[in-house]
């Protein structure tokens, strides 16, 4: 018996003078002839309407996918069987047409078959349709440039997955057969943005840096408050415009959870930490005509101000809290002072803070207070940290600023404790893994603040060189091997011995000992003694 032989009636039928029902009766009885003989006679298919043999759907396609066939051309509902990977789909009548029912289609190929009685005797159909569910988006990985000449073009390079079509700024690149791809941005290209589109429409993105190390800063920290002051603002101002200074560092948020323009981050506004002491968008622009950058310092887990109005509403988890559910006293800081670093309230409000002063113009966003209270860990709870540590919690932080932060093409620093070179779990900062996720880290290494006898000191106060350089060092070697620059703090005031302009200058060369020619001078009161500071070479 031959099987599967199929014989179209419209040419087995055709007869130029001989049209329509003598042409049917015809085709009938070639019909009935052949299977007489033990043929099998397939008709044309109605047709899959709505899914096309061949089509990747992703995720979005998949959940509203419809497949129809034409009822008349199907033979009537009684007459379809479908099924879907085997699994029999029901049928259902719609008007002039059938309704596949399909399933929730999960990841991967299908088959949809199709089968009916046609119209004609003796005659059947079957139809394959087979398709593909791909609802997970291309992999892309792309490794941050090397740049060691900002006047040089920059090399982008990186993997995606194989069935992918990548494009860099709007540019498709060629990639090769395990995904690789590798392309060149002109020199000054701040932020390259790289897609990864698969043949089902799925996207993965990314933004990368394209600047690469910071350029050296030489900057003085003044308060929001005091930036509306006409003498300590100009003081500043002229210690730039004498080429002794290149940045100022204006606080964005300080230890008391005050913002220090009129912020429209909705939880600044809530909780009453928008205080509007100066207009963010004129200061940017004033020291920039000076010619110097901006810094906005934003003390991130240090808010009083979020902490007692989270804890007074209700929302103890944004509180750093006690073994038995009290906020933690912060010692000298007093309670409610910490907020806890592992809420996602909280980490999103010093996110939203960092992107909205980028979009004001700062050039940097700089961390401080980015850790958990110094003393003992068994006394503290963070509601929310799960398996992590709390050294894994705040990198983990600072790494999703990183992210928010690149389409603006900002730098992120990170103000840590000197002790935390060598002690990353006193207070949560892992140098080592901070060095990974920014820009520059800038270590708090003022001589008041060790303790007699650190790195052989006997008296750091008195030794600010020696302290100064000793303790960079350690910060040198963890950051060895990767582009981000240390940028220590460094100490204009007294606080036991005096300091005059040979302190404040020994310790700009304990930096320089350690290749280190960027920092951020700190005097509470925002007066500095320009005395010792040299002029920054222009060439």
């Amino acid at each position: 018996m031959m099987t599967s032989k199929y014989i179209s009636p419209s040419a087995s039928s055709y007869h130029p003078r001989r049209p329509g029902r003598r042409r049917a009766l015809i085709a009938t009885a070639v019909v009935l002839a052949l299977a007489g003989a033990g043929w099998t006679f397939l008709a044309p298919g109605p047709g899959v309407q709505g899914l096309a043999d061949g089509a990747v759907l992703d995720g979005r396609k998949a959940a509203q996918i419809s497949a129809y066939l034409d009822a008349e051309s199907a033979g009537g509902q009684d007459k379809v069987r479908a099924t879907l990977d085997g699994a029999v789909v029901p049928v259902k009548a719609e008007g002039a047409r059938l309704k596949l029912a399909l399933p929730r289609l999960t990841e991967g190929p299908h088959t949809l078959v199709v089968k009916g009685e046609s119209g004609l005797p003796f005659a059947s159909y079957r139809e394959v349709v087979k398709f593909t569910v791909d609802a997970t988006a291309p992999d892309l990985k792309v490794t941050d440039p090397e740049i060691k000449n900002a006047a040089d073009p920059v090399t982008i390079t990186g993997k995606a997955s194989t069935d992918a079509k990548v494009s860099v700024d709007g540019k498709e690149v060629p990639i090769d057969k395990a995904g690789a791809f590798k392309i060149t941005v002109p020199k000054g290209t701040p932020v390259v943005t790289i897609t990864a589109v698969d043949r089902a429409g799925n996207t993965t993105t990314k933004a990368v840096s394209a600047r690469g190390r910071r350029p050296m800063i030489r900057a003085a920290h003044i308060t929001a408050i005091g930036w509306g002051n006409d003498t300590l603002r100009g003081g500043i101002l002229a210690l730039i415009r004498s080429g002794k200074l290149n940045a100022v560092q204006l606080d964005v948020k300080d230890e008391d959870g005050e913002v220090g323009y009129a912020s429209q981050v909705p939880l600044a506004r809530q909780i009453g930490a928008a205080k509007g002491y100066y207009d963010a968008r004129k200061a940017v622009a004033e020291i920039h005509a000076a010619g110097a950058q901006v810094i906005g310092r934003i003390v991130a887990f240090r808010d009083p101000k979020l902490g007692s109005a989270a804890w007074k509403s209700g929302k103890h988890d944004q509180v750093v809290q006690t073994p038995d559910g009290q906020p933690y006293n912060g010692g000298h800081y007093g309670n409610l002072s910490f907020t806890n670093f592992a809420d996602p309230t909280v980490r999103k409000y010093n996110q939203d803070l960092a992107v909205e002063a980028a979009q004001l113009g700062f050039d940097d966003i700089l961390y401080d207070y980015v850790r958990r209270p110094d003393g003992p860990l068994s006394k503290m709870r963070f509601p929310g940290i799960g398996s992590a540590t709390p050294e894994q919690a705040i990198t983990s932080f600072v790494a999703d600023t990183r992210v928010a932060l690149r389409p603006h093409a900002k730098y992120l620093g990170v103000s840590v404790f000197g002790i935390a070179a060598t002690r990353p779990t006193e207070i949560a900062q892992d140098i080592g893994a901070l060095v990974k996720v920014s820009d520059y880290i800038a270590p708090m290494v003022y001589p008041s603040h060790w303790g007699p006898g650190e790195y052989g000191v006997a008296n750091p106060d008195t030794a600010p060189y020696a302290i100064v350089q000793r303790s960079l060092a350690d910060f040198a070697r963890q950051a060895k091997g990767t582009q981000t620059e240390i940028v220590p703090w460094l100490q204009d005031f007294s606080m036991g011995s005096k300091y005059g302009p040979t302190q404040v200058a020994e310790q700009i060369k304990a930096a320089a000992a350690n290749k280190m020619n960027s920092f951020i001078l700190w005097n509470a009161g925002a007066r500095y003694q320009g005395a010792a500071l040299q002029q920054i070479a222009t060439h």
